[in-house]
């Protein structure tokens, strides 16, 4: 059995950490956690407060005992590119060679600051699909950084919508032909992953997410950060009556947000005759609002469901809390994706 890496999602209010094991009766949890970051240590995609990120890895670290130092984390927004290429079959030589051109074509980046992977897809009728991946060499630094400086060894850095895929394709059946979507919407980004035929298909990184919500709230009802936050998720639980106004907020942010959304899944589906998106799954802290899985669901006319990402996994409820790991499995979906990986993936 190869060694899987702990999963590590560090996102911009909180990190999450997952690691599994694999039996052969499937993969069983081992831990999973939250910590919570300050505000702005975490801007688009970066690393600004490069201390606070460690503390919050050491934290969970020492709170769920990790077996084994090698982490896999990921990257996303402004600073990742993806692109799919089209290109004549060549040998794995021939390609290696020729992927620096396509990447000077394709990469708003110079080459000496950015690093590059890519990975054949198919080769039908003498073409060859690849999708290539560029990274800002200065955020993957960061991220390596963060993790050794908790003593832990970064093994594999991948991009968050392919984290997602790996995690949806380890609990859920699709249906031969099938198209999906799946939507990770964090704070103050989503992720779109959208798999066809088995593969991914196209990926788009679009600007905003719960912060919206919350700071709408804010501005709307005059109240703090941290009211927001829990009306904007329904309120504390302690029998505690919104305002009104609350729920015509959300509903509003929810519509502008479900439209850029759709706008870009309707891009896709413009460029694909035969693609016809069947479902849709949402993860990440912001998939919990309930106006916006409404919104999104008028808007797209296909079914939203919450991915669980634990759907599959075996989890020992004399170990973990199940209502914790329900209330927050939307969260931990790239964090499982990630403890999917092994220590010799390709990174």
């Amino acid at each position: 059995m190869p060694r899987y890496c702990i999963g590590l999602d560090i996102g911009t209010n909180s990190v999450k950490a997952v690691q599994l094991k694999e039996t052969g009766k499937g993969f069983h949890l081992l831990s999973f956690g939250i910590e919570p970051l300050p505000a702005e240590t975490i801007v688009d995609g970066a690393i600004m407060n490069q201390s606070a990120v460690v503390d919050a890895i050491k934290t969970l670290r020492n709170l769920l005992g990790w077996k084994g130092k090698e982490v896999a984390t990921a990257v996303s927004g402004h600073s990742v590119i993806v692109k799919k290429l089209k290109i004549p079959q060549m040998t794995r030589e021939e390609l290696e060679q020729h992927i620096p051109w396509e990447a000077e074509q394709h990469i708003p980046f110079p080459k000496d600051e950015v690093e590059m992977d890519h990975q054949v897809l198919s080769t039908v009728d003498g073409q060859m699909e690849v999708i290539l991946v560029a990274a800002k060499r200065e955020v993957l630094s960061d991220y390596s950084l963060a993790i050794r400086e908790a003593k832990l060894q970064p093994t594999v850095l991948d991009v968050t919508a392919f984290s997602i895929q790996n995690a949806f394709e380890i609990n859920y059946a699709v249906e031969p032909g099938e198209t999906v979507a799946l939507i990770n919407i964090g704070a103050t980004m989503a992720n779109i992953n959208i798999v066809s035929q088995g593969t991914s298909a196209f990926t788009r990184d679009v600007a905003g997410g719960g912060k919206e919500f919350t700071e709408e709230i804010q501005k709307r009802l005059n109240v703090g950060q941290d009211e927001a936050e829990a009306w904007k998720l329904g309120g504390t639980g302690e029998g505690e009556v919104l305002p009104h106004e609350v729920e015509a907020v959300i509903s509003e942010v929810a519509e502008n947000m479900a439209g850029k959304l759709q706008r870009t899944l309707d891009f896709y589906l413009s460029t694909s005759v035969e693609a016809k998106l069947s479902r849709i799954y949402l993860s990440g802290g912001t998939a919990r609002i309930p106006a916006l899985q409404r919104a999104l669901g008028h808007k797209s006319r296909a079914e939203v469901q919450i991915l669980d990402p634990f759907k599959r996994i075996i989890v020992d409820e004399k170990r973990f809390d199940t209502a914790f790991l329900a209330q927050h499995a939307a969260q931990a979906a790239v964090a499982v994706g990630l403890a999917l990986r092994h220590s010799g993936d390709r990174a």
